[in-house]
């Protein structure tokens, strides 16, 4: 199973989203702060990165586009998690390096969907290149 660095500072939702994850069979590893998720993600060997938009210090679009500018870790596929479901926000956010968008509050299945369609589709880009 890939391991899925979660990325999230509000603890009720790093829970539920640990839980579903790793209820689903998926190795999981978080971190409370962009600033310290940057550092995981550039040191552990991670398939996929779940990004809390709404994080103190770097916001998540930022350390988005710090790991999309980083050549240890532009490969891995971020998939935004945010309570900001406006219109026009999940095209913001994919057009800022984000592969995938779940609005907060989050929801089991479309988690799961989300996370295993990213996962599919990185699988076979990555074999391309």
């Amino acid at each position: 199973m890939p391991r899925i660095l979660i990325i999230e500072d509000t603890p009720a939702n790093l829970q539920l989203t640990l839980a579903i994850l790793e209820g689903a069979g998926h190795t999981t590893l978080s971190a409370p702060t962009a600033e310290q998720g940057l550092r995981m993600a550039s040191a552990e060997p991670v398939e996929l990165i779940l990004m809390d938009m709404r994080l103190p210090g770097i916001d998540g679009m930022t350390a988005t586009r710090l790991l999309k500018e980083d050549p240890r870790t532009r490969h891995i596929p971020i998939i935004a998690l945010t309570a900001s479901a406006m219109k026009g926000d999940e095209q913001r956010m994919r057009a800022g390096g984000c592969a995938g968008y779940v609005a907060k509050p989050i929801r089991y299945q479309v988690l799961l969907q989300t996370v295993d369609e990213v996962l599919a589709q990185h699988s076979v880009t990555t074999k391309h290149n």
